[in-house]
């Protein structure tokens, strides 16, 4: 999961660059195309699995702002 991520990322980046260099050469409607399709796939394919790959295995409940985790906090700044 890790290289498929690697490569997902360098493809998005390329795609993007390509976007970029066929807007600035004259055929912006395509330039524009490349550009938006390149964000599309970032935030809803490459986006999804980067979090679910990074939060394999941990727990939520650390996370989040539970009562039990806010007393924690007020107990560690009263120790101070």
């Amino acid at each position: 999961m890790k290289y498929f991520l690697s490569i997902l990322f360098f493809l998005i980046l390329i795609s993007l660059l390509i976007g970029l260099y066929v807007n600035q050469t004259g055929n912006t409607l395509l330039g524009n195309k490349i550009i938006g399709y390149t964000v599309l796939t970032a935030a809803f394919v490459f986006m999804p699995l980067f979090l679910a790959h990074r939060w394999k295995g941990k727990k939520l409940k650390d996370y989040t702002l539970s009562e039990e985790n806010m007393d924690k906090l007020k107990n560690l700044n009263q120790k101070k």
